[in-house]
């Protein structure tokens, strides 16, 4: 795995350049499928949100019962917002953590644990039985845990805004757990985790999209590459941090929605600086700034809700939910199954269809009408969208599958 891969937040472009020679770690002898997190957590991530997604559509529909832990719509929220997502997360931040510190990766038995905690929240949560909620909330806990250790263990203070974010992560989601538990509202742990992820793909993403992107051009000089970070990106990275603040504690208010609109002007101002459409001939850059478009629009969408304007606040929500983070994620996915499995980085047609697929799943959830009272054409509307949105992890479970079992090409 080259430094290259994963950009090192907040470093100059012509530092990460710099480092050619990926770090040297002893050798690992065990199961390829151990040997870096991407392997499991993405894998894993991926085939449970393909199940996921459509068996809540299931019971949405009626045509399901099952005696979860919580009731639907909270296992719903709960299983994409604490149970997909931070394995995504832990995917990356386990395979990145090691390039920023120079540090062993977490690898063999130690990873299996880490990502049977994981799948056993998951199983729990699926069967009802209340110590879901202990082990659930260990996984998160126990990746912050990890996240801090490596930065205080190589003084990458740098680092410090993803050990606070995947901490705030794991405090909303044992809110969640502690709210559900009581049959009290669960809206704060919920605005708390969707705040979180708005930072996170913010600030990486914001890391990832320019510097690929740099890359991409550079490769074919092209002239006018991006520059990575910019007085631009600060602002528009402070706007959003002070939208998501004051929707996460006045979520009602005027100025809640109006600093949100705000952040998504800032935000798209951000996308725009990248010029991302001079990447069209290589969709695995493309996708890059699709996703983080998507972050714009959510901010705007919500702000405007709020503001009584436009999409009802749940069909906000999915844009960032389905839109933004399935956009985002399988960017970051497919980059780095190909990339650090020794594969050339351009992505096929089975990758374009990932991409089709997510991102088609979105717009129907966003357009499908908000109603308490659904009918057939909204039940339809709801299933293609869930048809597409799980369809594109499933593909990619089937596609990337074997690169993330097998050992890499250049070992």
């Amino acid at each position: 795995m080259t430094s290259k891969e994963i950009p090192i937040v907040g470093q100059p472009a012509a530092a990460q350049n710099d480092r050619d020679d990926e770090p040297t770690f002893p050798p690992y002898a065990g199961p390829a499928f151990l040997s870096y997190g991407f392997r499991p957590f993405f894998l894993g991530a991926a085939l449970f949100a393909g199940l996921a997604v459509l068996i809540w559509i299931a019971l949405f529909a009626g045509k399901a019962q099952a005696e979860f832990l919580y009731p639907p719509r909270e296992w719903h929220v709960h299983e994409m917002l604490f149970g997909f997502i931070p394995a995504l997360i832990a995917g990356f931040l386990l395979t990145s953590m090691p390039n920023w510190t120079d540090r062993i990766p977490l690898r063999g038995v130690p990873l299996l644990f880490l990502f049977l905690v994981w799948l056993a929240g998951r199983l729990l949560t699926a069967v009802g039985s209340a110590f879901s909620a202990v082990v659930d909330g260990a996984f998160l806990v126990l990746l912050a845990v990890y996240v801090w250790r490596e930065i205080i263990a190589a003084g990458c203070w740098d680092r410090t805004p993803i050990g606070v974010l995947v901490s705030f992560y794991a405090g909303a989601n044992i809110l969640f757990h502690l709210s559900a538990l009581r049959a009290v509202p669960t809206d704060l742990p919920e605005r708390l985790a969707l705040s979180v992820m708005t930072l996170m793909l913010t600030i990486i993403g914001g890391r990832l999209t320019p510097t690929f992107t740099r890359e991409f051009l550079a490769d074919r000089n092209i002239a006018k590459v991006p520059e990575v970070f910019s007085l631009i990106d600060g602002t528009a990275i402070v706007l959003v941090l002070v939208g998501v603040i004051t929707w996460v504690l006045q979520p009602e208010s005027a100025w809640a929605g109006v600093m949100l609109v705000v952040a998504g002007l800032a935000s798209m101002v951000r996308l725009l600086r990248w010029r991302g459409w001079r990447t069209w001939r290589e969709p695995l850059v493309m996708i890059l700034h699709v996703g983080y478009g998507w972050i714009g629009l959510f901010l705007l969408a919500l702000g405007a809700s709020i503001l009584g304007i436009g999409f009802s606040s749940e069909n906000a929500v999915h844009f960032l939910t389905t839109g933004a983070m399935g956009a985002m994620t399988l960017a970051v996915m497919t980059r780095a199954s190909l990339g650090h499995t020794g594969r050339p980085r351009h992505a096929d047609r089975l990758t374009v269809a990932i991409y089709l697929l997510v991102n088609v799943g979105a717009l129907l959830r966003i357009v499908a009408p908000h109603s308490e009272t659904p009918t057939d054409l909204i039940y339809t509307i709801l299933g293609l969208s869930a048809l597409c949105w799980s369809g594109a992890y499933l593909l990619f479970a089937f596609h990337y599958g074997p690169y993330l079992v097998r050992p890499s090409l250049d070992e």
